[in-house]
């Protein structure tokens, strides 16, 4: 497994190779990066890397565009963003830009290794008390009917096909649809479908509203 640590701190880089080492039974290669620019020069060195870990704070505040880099340079390539709970919007716009995991800078070491089996699996982690206040009803105020329009957002349903479910107008769904992306700071339906799949919005429970 070879894993590129992206960080401006050369400490913790040498902690997070330390934490990888152990946790995989000396089985992780570690390569290290101290900006965003060199990340990307070391990332097309090695063709054969599996994983990016990412301290959004290298990225000047741009770490969706941080991620959008990666991404577009290296799709294959899982991007895992390290962060502390002072980032929340930022690890909320490297979500959006396809990171696939978060991690808090403080998070346990058996935390780390569940998200990083996650992501090399295919899927997608958000582990961390970042998680926790990213997702409280506090930030998402979702009313019931919004909640369900996310779901069926994310099976994919049209706003035709919600309409008939809930026996609504199609122009009373449009509306919710336009409510529930700006309560989630996204710019359409698709992103805050991506969003539900990547944070299980829907299963957490939001402080309730009316219709």
């Amino acid at each position: 497994m070879k894993i590129l640590l992206i960080d401006s701190k050369e400490s913790l880089r040498d902690e997070f190779r330390f934490v990888l080492q152990r946790l995989t039974n000396g089985m992780a290669e570690s390569l290290g990066a101290g900006n965003c620019v060199q990340g990307l020069v070391c990332a097309g060195q090695h063709a054969d890397l599996d994983l990016i870990l990412l301290e959004l704070n290298v990225s000047e505040g741009n770490g969706g565009d941080a991620v959008s880099a990666f991404r577009g340079r290296h799709p294959s390539v899982p991007v895992v963003v390290v962060s502390t709970e002072e980032n929340s919007h930022l690890v909320q716009r490297a979500l959006r830009n396809g990171a696939s995991g978060c991690v808090g800078k403080s998070s346990p070491e058996a935390m780390l290794l569940d998200v990083l089996r996650l992501v090399l699996a295919g899927d997608v982690a958000v582990r961390s008390k970042l998680f926790q206040m990213l997702l409280s009803p506090k930030k998402y105020r979702l009313t019931d009917r919004q909640r369900q329009v996310l779901a069926c957002l994310t099976e994919g349903l049209s706003n035709k096909e919600i309409a008939e479910r809930f026996d609504l107008a199609e122009g009373t769904v449009k509306v919710h649809v336009a409510a529930l992306c700006q309560a989630l700071g996204v710019r359409g339906r698709k992103e805050a479908a991506r969003m539900d799949r990547q944070l299980g919005l829907v299963d957490l429970g939001f402080e309730s509203g009316h219709f």
